[in-house]
């Protein structure tokens, strides 16, 4: 081989300029396409932390709704069992009255005017039971409760048995539901 085919040769191995350029432009390219696929994913990350905190926001708020709407009903629920209170509270000493006058009538000679009065006290106490007026059972020999009754007087007990014990009723306790409206007033052994 002489040296002009050696040296065509070598310029056949020898990339051309233009290829040299293509090469590099290619090169350029896959750098460009890669970049544009991180910032693709840098992008599609971002998305996807803003959907997470936004699912989040929505949950907690769902959240609270949920726990607005049970508190509303409760208290709802508990105004309307209560709603009445006042008027309740207002017509205990009518009772506590009519109690007192059928003591009074059944001393008199009066039978029917005894059974119309009683009918009248009858007929108040199971409209205001129906409206959930309850009256708390209590009798001589109970327990004292300081949550439940109201001592007005301690008073010697008769016997060992009644120390710490009711003694007597003086006016009648009632709950309206789960609340009482008032309470019992006994007087105590000491």
């Amino acid at each position: 081989m002489n040296k002009k085919d050696k040296s065509e040769e070598i310029n056949k191995m020898i990339p051309e300029e233009q290829e040299i350029e293509e090469m590099q432009d290619d090169q350029d390219l896959e750098s460009d396409l890669n970049e544009q696929q991180e910032e693709i994913k840098s992008i599609e990350e971002e998305l996807q932390e803003d959907l997470e905190k936004e699912k989040d926001k929505f949950l907690r708020l769902f959240a609270e709704f949920e726990n607005y709407k049970k508190r509303t009903t409760k208290e709802r629920m508990d105004l309307f069992r209560t709603a009445g209170q006042d008027v309740m509270v207002a017509l205990l000493p009518i009772m506590d009255d009519f109690d007192r006058a059928l003591k009074e009538i059944s001393k008199s000679s009066d039978k029917e005017l005894f059974k119309g009065v009683d009918l009248i006290n009858n007929k108040l106490k199971e409209t205001l039971k129906s409206k959930g007026l309850q009256e708390i059972e209590i009798k001589e020999g109970d327990a004292f409760d300081a949550e439940v009754h109201d001592a007005i007087t301690l008073i010697p007990a008769p016997n060992n048995k009644l120390k710490g014990k009711i003694i007597d009723v003086v006016e009648k306790g009632f709950k309206l539901g789960d609340k009482i409206i008032r309470h019992p007033k006994v007087v105590v052994g000491n």
